[in-house]
C-alpha cells in the first residue's frame, strides 16, 4: 500500500515518526513524507522516503495561507491516491483531514498533537483561537474510516467528554516512543550535581522557572549546574531568543548548551532531568529521561503525568512555579538513595509502557484495521 505522513516539518518526522516510515518500508509499502519545503526534507532520501513539498506555516491563522495549505493537500491526495494518510501536529491534522475526505482518501489516521501555544496562553485572544480550532476538530474528524490517536489519556477523555471525537474512534498511543537500546541506565554520573531541561527553547516548555529556581538552588550549593540543551525556535510565537538566553546565563547561572545531537550521552551525564513544561501531549524529554534511568522533575500536567508517578520515578510540581521547583530540586540533589531508586523505576517503566517497537505494532494495528474496515 501508499501511505502518506504529513507533518509540518520534515525534520519533526525524523525525530518522531522515523520508525513508523522504516518499518513500512521494510513492509513492502511505499512511504511517502509530506511537509513544508526547506525543514529537512534533504535527510529523508537516505531512508528511501519520498518527500512532497506543502506550503504550511507552523504558527499563524492567515486565512489565505491556511487555504493555500488545504488546496495543496487536495491536490497531492488526489494525484498520489494514497491507501492511508497519517496527519502528525494540529495543521496536517485540521486541513489534511477536510483535504482527505474531499479527496475520497480510504484511510485516515489522526495523531492529536500536545495543545500548544494555544491551549497555554491566556487573554480573549487565546479563547477565541481555542474556540475556533475545536470546531474545526469536529468538522475534521467527519471523515467515514478514521482513527485519532491520543498520546494521553486526559486529552482523550477530554475531547470524547466534548463530543469532538466519537470514542469508538480514539485510541491511546503514548507518544512516538523511545528507543531502549540508545540509552545506558547503568552509567554512573560523577559530581558535581546536574540538572538538565532538554526542549526547545520556549517560555511555554518553563525555561524561565527553570532558571528561576536555578538561582535559588545556587544560593545553597554554588557548585551545582544546571543545563539547558535546545535550539531556538523562531516560528514558535513562545521562543526565547539567543539574547534572551544569554541573558539568563548571566543573571541566574545556568548554561545554554544549545541544540545537542547525542542526547543519550547528554542525560548519561545528568543527575536529575527537569521539564517544568505548561502543556504537553507526551513529552519525548521525558521519555528518553525514562530510558536513560533519571529521575524526573516535570509538571503536574496531563501529559507528564503518563509518565511520571509521583514519588516512584520522579516529583511532579504546579506548573508556572518557582519555589516549589527549586524545593523538588534541593530534595532529589541532596538524597543520592532516592534518585537511584525513582532512576531504577523509570526505567523499568520505560520498558513496560514506552518501547517504541510497541508504538509502531499499535500504530500499524490501527492501519490494518482502517484498511480492512
Amino acid at each position: 500500500m501508499k501511505i502518506l505522513y504529513v507533518v509540518n516539518e520534515a525534520s519533526f518526522f525524523l525525530s518522531h515518526r522515523l520508525p513508523l516510515g522504516k518499518t513500512a518500508l521494510a513492509g513492502g509499502h511505499e512511504v511517502v513524507v509530506v511537509s513544508a519545503p526547506h525543514t529537512g526534507e534533504d535527510k529523508l532520501a537516505k531512508h528511501g522516503l519520498r518527500h512532497l513539498p506543502v506550503p504550511m506555516s507552523r504558527s499563524g491563522f492567515n486565512p489565505l495561507q491556511e487555504w493555500a495549505t488545504y488546496a495543496r493537500l487536495k491536490q497531492v491526495y488526489l494525484a498520489e491516491r494514497p491507501d492511508l494518510v497519517h496527519h502528525v501536529t494540529i495543521k496536517p491534522v485540521l486541513y489534511g483531514s477536510i483535504a482527505a475526505r474531499r479527496a475520497r482518501v480510504a484511510a485516515v489516521v489522526n495523531a492529536v498533537p500536545g495543545m500548544g501555544f494555544i491551549f497555554t496562553r491566556r487573554g480573549v485572544r487565546a479563547a477565541v483561537l481555542r474556540t475556533l480550532v475545536n470546531t474545526l476538530y469536529r468538522f475534521a474528524f467527519a471523515h467515514p474510516n478514521m482513527r485519532v490517536i491520543f498520546q494521553n489519556s486526559e486529552d482523550m477523555r477530554g475531547f470524547i467528554g466534548h463530543a469532538i471525537v466519537q470514542r469508538e474512534r480514539a485510541v491511546l498511543i503514548r507518544g512516538s516512543g523511545v528507543n531502549l537500546d540508545a540509552f545506558d541506565p547503568d552509567i554512573t554520573q560523577e559530581a558535581p550535581m546536574r540538572f538538565l531541561m532538554v526542549a526547545r527553547m520556549l517560555r511555554d516548555k518553563g525555561v524561565y522557572e527553570f532558571a528561576r529556581a536555578a538561582a535559588r538552588v545556587k544560593a545553597q550549593h554554588p557548585d551545582w549546574r544546571f543545563l539547558l540543551a535546545g535550539d531556538v525556535d523562531p516560528g514558535n510565537p513562545s521562543s526565547l531568543s539567543v539574547d534572551d538566553l544569554t541573558e539568563l546565563q548571566n543573571q541566574y547561572g545556568i548554561e545554554w548548551l544549545g541544540h545537542i545531537k547525542d542526547i543519550p550521552s547528554l542525560m548519561a551525564s545528568a543527575h536529575v532531568i527537569c521539564l517544568p513544561t505548561y502543556r504537553e501531549g507526551l513529552p519525548k524529554t521525558l521519555l528518553e529521561a525514562s530510558a536513560a534511568g533519571r529521575p524526573m522533575i516535570a509538571t503536574d500536567i496531563a501529559g507528564c503525568r503518563e509518565v511520571v508517578s509521583p514519588e516512584v520515578t520522579g516529583l511532579l510540581v504546579p506548573p508556572r512555579s518557582v519555589a516549589p521547583l527549586a524545593e523538588a530540586m534541593l530534595l532529589l540533589g541532596n538524597n543520592p538513595p532516592l534518585r537511584a531508586r525513582m532512576g531504577k523505576a523509570a526505567r523499568t517503566k520505560a520498558a513496560a509502557v514506552f518501547s517504541v517497537d510497541d508504538v509502531v505494532e499499535h500504530t500499524f494495528r490501527v492501519y490494518n484495521e482502517l484498511l480492512t474496515a
